[in-house]
């Protein structure tokens, strides 16, 4: 039996020389093997990580030139509120890009530290910030994890809790990627941001206002609070346009199940001059998914729901001009969300009507 060449001390228990050896010399392959990290509850196991296994295409696909993979790697940003389901779509999305033979990180920009754990079997990785705490000087390398198919996951992480700026751990996290050149290194094809949407923070503002993603998208549904981060993203998108700041791409209206939520946001999208990029239902698979701590790519990939996620993947690699969006201001919110109120109230009672429930 021939003996599997030792990874490289950076990559976590899941490398595979198959997936990365086009772009690293030689050298790398002979690193001393080290876990990144003690095994514990935590922590991601070798046992779990070390059944995931390339689909051939990852592995099929022909070598780059790294020095040209600048040009292509394309960065998007995943923007909504909190519970949207901001996080189910980018994991969703990074596994559907994944399994077409893309190479992709998914780079988590929540303090919560858990975009990407649907994307290694429910388990948490120790975020950039958590490094920095433990030790001044950090590989950054140190924080990349592999699971489904092959994706790199970072987490950015944020400040103990009560202490110091959620936002700041986004910035550090990309200063400290881009200084070591981790992006190139990787010869990604793409990176996906995943970030909160409803915080009014210079940090979590970094992928717009410094230009770090092409294209920006938000998950929003059709409840109001989901629509009022969505408003207030579009505000952060025309203020650095001017700039060079990044542009929107669309909306993924998510949780839309009925023709009357559909109004609601495509109303919303037509005030502010934007698009719908895909409608996700909400469905149970996604949960159960969920609770087995996968994505639908993964959990169940003949799905219907697996098969939409697969479609608004295929929307964004597609995609390639995004606009500025015209914004509401808080009263034209306000007024455009009473227009509303009526319909909304008027359909309650034809859904709940005595007499609808009588078979």
């Amino acid at each position: 039996m021939s003996r599997r060449p030792p990874r490289p001390r950076w990559l976590g228990p899941a490398w595979r020389p198959a997936r990365i050896s086009a772009c690293f010399p030689t050298a790398n392959a002979a690193a001393p093997m080290r876990r990144a990290f003690p095994a514990s509850p935590t922590s991601p196991s070798a046992s779990m990580t070390g059944a995931l296994t390339p689909r051939p295409s990852l592995t099929a696909k022909s070598p780059r030139n790294c020095k040209t993979m600048a040009k292509e790697l394309k960065q998007i940003a995943i923007y909504g509120k909190g519970g949207i389901g901001k996080s189910t779509t980018t994991s969703n999305i990074s596994a559907a890009l994944a399994e077409a033979g893309y190479r992709v990180m998914q780079f988590g920009c929540d303090p919560k530290s858990d975009s990407t754990n649907t994307l290694r079997g429910g388990t948490y990785i120790p975020s950039v910030l958590d490094l920095l705490r433990a030790n001044a000087r950090v590989d950054a390398h140190e924080a990349i994890f592999e699971g489904f198919g092959g994706i790199y996951c970072v987490e950015a992480g944020g400040p103990a809790p009560g202490v110091g700026c959620a936002g700041r751990g986004i910035i550090t996290a990309v200063e400290l990627l881009n200084q070591q050149n981790v992006f190139e290194e990787l010869d990604l094809d793409y990176v996906v941001f995943d970030v909160l949407g409803d915080v009014v923070c210079g940090g979590f503002a970094v992928p717009i206002r410094e230009g770090i993603a092409q294209h920006v998208f938000t998950v929003s549904s059709s409840d109001f609070m989901a629509i009022y981060a969505a408003n207030n993203l579009f505000k952060g998108i025309q203020k650095y346009s001017n700039a060079g700041g990044a542009l929107l791409g669309g909306v993924i209206a998510n949780s839309i199940n009925t023709d009357f939520q559909r109004q609601i946001i495509d109303d919303f999208v037509a005030r502010t001059e934007t698009q719908i990029v895909q409608y996700v239902p909400r469905s149970l698979t996604v949960t159960q998914s969920e609770l087995q701590g996968k994505t639908t790519i993964e959990a169940a990939p003949t799905s219907e729901q697996a098969d939409i996620y697969r479609t608004l993947a295929q929307r964004i690699v597609a995609h390639t001009e995004s606009k500025v969006p015209t914004p509401l201001d808080p009263q034209e919110l306000r007024d455009w969300s009473a227009s509303w109120a009526d319909t909304l109230i008027a359909q309650e009672k034809v859904a709940y009507h005595p007499h609808a429930l009588v078979s």
